[in-house]
């Protein structure tokens, strides 16, 4: 085989990267589509791919830090996934300036506070990604288990008992936040059609 054909097929081989690329980043795009609607389905697997990752990390008995840092990584999509996109203490604080600022305006024919007018809970974290970004660091977090680069020794305990605390102090503070702000993240319960009877 001469020179020429050998960097033809290479040049050839390289011109297909981009195309295959494409192509699996399609396949890869249709398989989310697919399974978009089926969102027990979903966590479930997310919960098995969990449960899998920390059987992995108690019987190897090692690659504690990547089992804290993916910890905190799911604490911070939580509390992102449970907060409002749009922070009511702010739009509190705008409020209160508005106010202070149109004093000697007509009043607005607009609703002025937050019971005038229905506002639905619009998550700071839609579940799609919540579940998408969970996923994803789990099987990279599992990955990374099998490298000894990230298998850093530390008295595990020491993690475990820092992000119990973190974790309560976290969440007390985002209740007492839901509380003062009366907002629930859930739409647990009857929900009223539009110009129909409740279900």
């Amino acid at each position: 085989m001469s020179s020429s054909d050998a960097t033809g097929e290479t040049s050839a081989s390289l011109q297909n990267i981009p195309a295959t690329y494409a192509r699996l980043k399609r396949h890869y795009q249709q398989t989310l589509d697919r399974i978009t609607p089926h969102i027990l389905y979903r966590w479930v697997g997310t919960t098995v791919t969990i449960a899998i990752f920390e059987l992995r990390i108690v019987y190897a008995q090692g690659w504690y830090i990547v089992c804290y840092a993916h910890a905190i990584y799911l604490l911070n999509l939580l509390l992102a996934f449970l907060q409002p996109k749009f922070d009511p203490s702010l739009q509190d604080d705008l409020m209160a300036d508005e106010l202070e600022g149109g004093e000697g305006d007509t009043p607005s024919p607009l609703p002025s506070t937050r019971d005038d007018e229905f506002r639905p809970f619009v998550r700071r974290l839609p579940e799609w990604q919540f579940w998408l970004s969970t996923t994803r660091a789990t099987l990279i977090s599992f990955f990374m288990t099998f490298s000894t680069v990230f298998d850093v020794p530390v008295y595990w305990p020491i993690l475990v008992m820092y992000f119990c605390v973190l974790f309560v102090l976290t969440m007390r503070r985002q209740l007492q936040h839901m509380i003062k702000y009366r907002y629930v993240p859930f739409d647990w319960g009857r929900k009223t059609r539009y110009g129909g009877s409740p279900k």
